[in-house]
């Protein structure tokens, strides 16, 4: 389903943004690089523990040596055997740096979900999920060839970091 936002028209008449009868849901499931501005994006049909425990193993498969932190909020998604297993195997390299509740302002991929709805969601309605996730892949696709623009959009400097 498209997400809403306001926009202009002209005065007196309404826009109209359709909508489907029966919306098949699709989830972004993903992970920035603050330092790199490199994503990792996973477009599931849930939201499981299984599907947070796919995408943490690959982070590690991605980056095979020294230590991974993922930053994330208290989503009950976290919490479970699946996941734990997942650090367990990991042998101390994956580091989790749980966030306040309520905080998603603190999540950098927040703000980049954000902005991905800006530009390929909001009041856009695909003619099937296929449309939407070569969509969904080819925002994210773009913004890894320019690393730069993702770090502006999450707020990284990363020659600040150290």
């Amino acid at each position: 389903m498209p997400t809403l936002k306001a926009m202009w028209g002209p005065k007196g008449r309404q826009a109209m943004i359709q909508t489907p009868a029966q919306p098949t849901k699709r989830y972004g499931i993903g992970a920035v690089n603050y330092h790199s501005g490199e994503t990792m994006i996973l477009i599931r049909r849930r939201k499981r523990r299984r599907e947070i425990a796919e995408l943490l193993e690959a982070l590690l498969e991605k980056h095979p040596t020294g230590r991974v932190y993922v930053a994330w909020d208290n989503s009950n998604t976290h919490e479970d055997e699946e996941v734990e297993a997942v650090l367990r195997g990991a042998a101390g390299r994956l580091v989790l740096l749980y966030l306040p509740t309520y905080s998603p302002w603190l999540n950098p991929i927040e703000m980049l979900w954000r902005h991905f709805r800006r530009e390929v969601t909001h009041c856009e309605l695909f003619p099937n999920v296929k449309a939407l996730i070569a969509a969904a892949y080819d925002f994210f696709e773009r913004h890894n060839r320019r690393p730069s623009d993702v770090l502006s959009i999450i707020g990284s400097n990363s020659a600040e970091i150290t």
